[in-house]
């Protein structure tokens, strides 16, 4: 069951098997091949607010705001405000299930002007789930949800630099300490964290214009695997996010940005075992008890030795490395800071799980308060995607704001 709701959460994809019982294969069998890299806890890698998700799920260099804990820590000590409050909702694969949901909730505070510290809750909620026992009788029922708490700190390391630290404590109960094919489960916990740097440039002539460049990378979800009690530890979804962004003043009322990530995730890639000849099953070396390995590598291996595999360990080789890399492209306008227009696209490799879509999305502001929203719309062939009709919705709070407002009372008072 666990595997299953691991799958579930996240990509509409069928686990990577090798079905011939050939003991050679070539590259393009190998690269023709569904083989998606599956982890625990996937919650962690959704986009959890609108603004990002309005631009494609490009995060990692965009401006500073109340969410970047999870695309970039190190943007916080470039935020403008003194200290954000927001938070975000989205429905999620309600086509196929219609009461999973995340939430997320977000704070910053600026210590001083060199940095600044950050909190945020994520959770999500997978519906509800009927167990049974083999008979098919009903046994009980649970609601199976995950949540993380993240405590994080940005620093200046000049006026142009930033670096970030997160701390992560993740808990995943997809099972309620029910047993699930008579065997009994536990609670997936673990702890984590993430590296990240952000530049951010003065402004420089571009033509006529002027504009400011941005560029961004995180290492986020470097942690420990998570154990559900059935005897196999799970890798979670270490992540790398590399991007960089380019905003043009067009005149004083009007701003565009131009934003794209590149995302890979640095866990060990399936690899594609021998088949025993009468196909029931993989071909196992009687001296060391373990599956023979046709092509690829182990990937039982410590989480370390993991991230540095990932960067070689595709059965399809360099050109199915080059296809673990998901591209995320992001536009934004806006207009007197009040008014924006966003929407992105989104790109990952068909053997990799084919998620592909456009994303459009919308922010406003007026006075403390701000709201943004965004929509998905894939792009592939599939009129029940599991994707479709996903909405994000994010309001954010302007603390400085309201300051100013209270000040300006106290004045006229």
């Amino acid at each position: 069951m666990r595997n299953a709701l691991s799958v579930l959460l996240f990509l509409p994809t069928i686990i990577f098997a090798q079905t011939s019982s050939s003991k050679t294969l070539t590259t393009q069998q190998l690269l023709g091949s569904l083989n998606p890299i599956t982890t625990a806890v996937p919650f962690l890698i959704i986009g959890p607010d609108s603004k990002q998700g309005g631009m494609g799920e490009a995060g990692v260099a965009t401006d500073p705001d109340v969410s970047s804990i999870h695309w970039n820590g190190a943007k916080l000590a470039m935020a403008e405000k003194d200290m954000g409050f927001g938070i975000s909702y989205s429905p999620w694969l309600r086509n196929l299930v219609p009461d999973i949901s995340l939430s997320y909730v977000s704070f910053y505070k600026r210590i001083n002007k060199m940095s600044t510290i950050g909190t945020s809750l994520r959770y999500f909620s997978l519906g509800n789930i009927t167990f049974t026992d083999i008979m098919g009788n009903t046994t009980g029922q649970f609601k199976p949800n995950e949540f993380a708490v993240d405590l994080a700190y940005s620093q200046k390391l000049s006026p142009y630099f930033s670096m970030g630290m997160a701390f992560r404590y993740v808990n995943s109960n997809l099972t309620g300490g029910y047993s699930v094919n008579g065997q009994p489960t536990k609670v997936g916990q673990t702890v984590a964290v993430d590296v990240s740097l952000y530049y951010k440039s003065k402004k420089f002539d571009l033509g006529e214009k002027k504009a400011i460049a941005t560029g961004g990378l995180s290492i986020s979800n470097l942690g420990g695997k998570i154990d559900y009690g059935t005897g196999t530890k799970n890798f979670i979804p270490t992540n790398l996010r590399l991007g960089g962004g380019l905003k043009t003043f067009l005149d004083e009322y009007n701003t565009i940005g131009l934003y794209a990530d590149f995302n890979k995730l640095l866990v060990p890639t399936p690899p594609v075992y021998q088949r025993k000849a009468d196909g029931t099953g993989d071909s196992v070396n009687a001296s060391t008890g373990k599956k023979i390995i046709l092509a690829g590598k182990d990937p039982n291996v410590p989480v370390l030795q993991g991230v540095l595999q990932s960067f070689g360990d595709a059965p399809g080789g360099f050109k199915e490395e080059l296809r673990e890399i998901n591209t995320s492209l992001g536009f934004e306008y806006w207009y007197s800071n009040q008014f924006a227009f966003r929407m992105g696209y989104f790109y990952e490799h068909k053997t990799k799980g084919g998620r592909q879509f456009l994303t459009f999305g919308f922010g406003i502001r007026y006075s403390v308060f701000g709201l943004d929203a965004s929509y998905l719309v894939p792009t592939v062939a599939n009129r029940q995607h599991p994707l479709q009709n996903t909405w994000r919705f994010t309001l954010s709070f302007d603390f400085d704001a309201f300051k100013k407002q209270n000040s300006e009372s106290s004045n006229q008072q």
